[in-house]
């Protein structure tokens, strides 16, 4: 605000900033260099900017710096910032949880072979990518916090985060349309959405690795931020189409088949899915930029550590809903809950 104001603006001036250095500091030419170092004596958030406020003139340097905060007098050195610290444990113990629930997942379709279908194939290899990424995630905020550097983990965090991403969209617009469970194929405009949405999700990727890669000052972080934000609000969208779709159809099909109990435990499930899907988009896109605009930043990891909570509830919900068993409680219906189905169906037709 205080540069917006100044008709010819430039950081140095500003009061708000601590002046490391200029080029009086310098030593004399042609061998110009500084190695300084400048301890923080008041905690905060603090940014390293270097500033030409020389109109039309050029400057070229090599730079070399190294942020940390420093423990045991010295000795053990922290790169990563304050409130980023705890997210290697963080991620580590999500990635510990999600391995657990694949183990777990396995055993319920060995048990239950007779009711897998290829959803919960698919559903499996969703939990794989979504632990490898977070152990990826891991690996790579450890090695910045003690090297500096992510070694080569950006490169596989960034992979699995691709297709994390897109296997969860896809996962949710199949469950979404009831592939494999009301009908063994998908209609187009189903395979429509998804050529869609598949895209989007490449694009919103590449645009999440562009944003994670370049810091905030380069010309184009603003756009390829507000790109990534507008495509995966879309895919967001998207993928409630496909539940509207299949309770529409539930209720269609409620009215002429003869079996309504069954047709309204279906819907049922596909309600209470579509009001899931909803709280996690909600929490996960609002919520979560709420606490990320708000927190201090001792506590930046709050809004992580919330966001792969609600990803874990999310994901136990939806598995446990669509979960292979032998003994669907969907189909196991007498005849007095067939009629008492029928007349909640027609109260409710003829209530709407």
């Amino acid at each position: 605000m205080e540069l917006e104001r100044n008709h010819k603006p430039c950081v140095i001036d500003s009061k708000f900033i601590s002046l490391l250095f200029t080029f009086e500091d310098l030593a004399p030419p042609p061998h110009s260099s500084l190695n300084k170092s400048f301890p923080v004596g008041y905690p905060g958030e603090y940014f390293l900017l270097f500033a030409n406020c020389n109109r039309g003139s050029l400057v070229s340097m090599h730079v070399r710096t190294e942020l940390y905060n420093s423990f045991d007098d010295g000795k053990h050195r922290d790169y990563l910032s304050a409130g980023e610290t705890q997210l290697p444990s963080i991620y580590f113990i999500f990635s510990a949880f999600y391995l657990c629930f694949l183990a777990f997942w396995i055993v319920e379709c060995c048990k239950n072979k007779k009711s897998v279908h290829r959803i919960h194939v698919l559903m499996a290899v969703l939990l794989i990518a979504k632990a490898l990424n977070l152990i990826c995630a891991s690996e790579e905020k450890h090695y910045v916090k003690v090297t500096g550097t992510p070694h080569g983990w950006d490169v596989l965090f960034y992979t699995f985060q691709f297709f994390r991403a897109v296997l969860m969209f896809t996962v949710i617009i199949l469950v979404g349309t009831g592939w494999s469970f009301l009908k063994p194929f998908l209609q187009e405009k189903e395979k429509q959405l998804l050529m869609i949405v598949i895209p989007l999700q490449v694009l919103a990727n590449v645009a999440s690795t562009v944003i994670g890669e370049n810091g905030p000052f380069i010309k184009t972080w603003v756009t390829w931020n507000q790109l990534f934000m507008l495509v995966d609000l879309i895919c967001c969208c998207a993928i409630i189409f496909p539940i509207v779709w299949s309770i529409r159809s539930l209720r269609e099909t409620s009215k002429t088949d003869g079996k309504a109990a069954r047709n309204l435990a279906k819907l049922t499930l596909f309600r209470q899915f579509y009001f899931l899907v909803i709280g996690y988009l909600y929490f996960t896109r609002i919520i979560v930029f709420s606490l990320r605009t708000i927190s201090s930043y001792k506590f930046e990891w709050v809004p992580n550590g919330a966001e792969e909570m609600a990803s874990l509830v999310f994901y136990m919900m939806m598995f446990h809903m669509f979960r292979p068993t032998d003994r669907n409680e969907y189909f196991l219906v007498d005849d007095e809950e067939e009629k008492e189905a029928e007349r909640y169906l027609q109260r409710q037709e003829f209530e709407l």
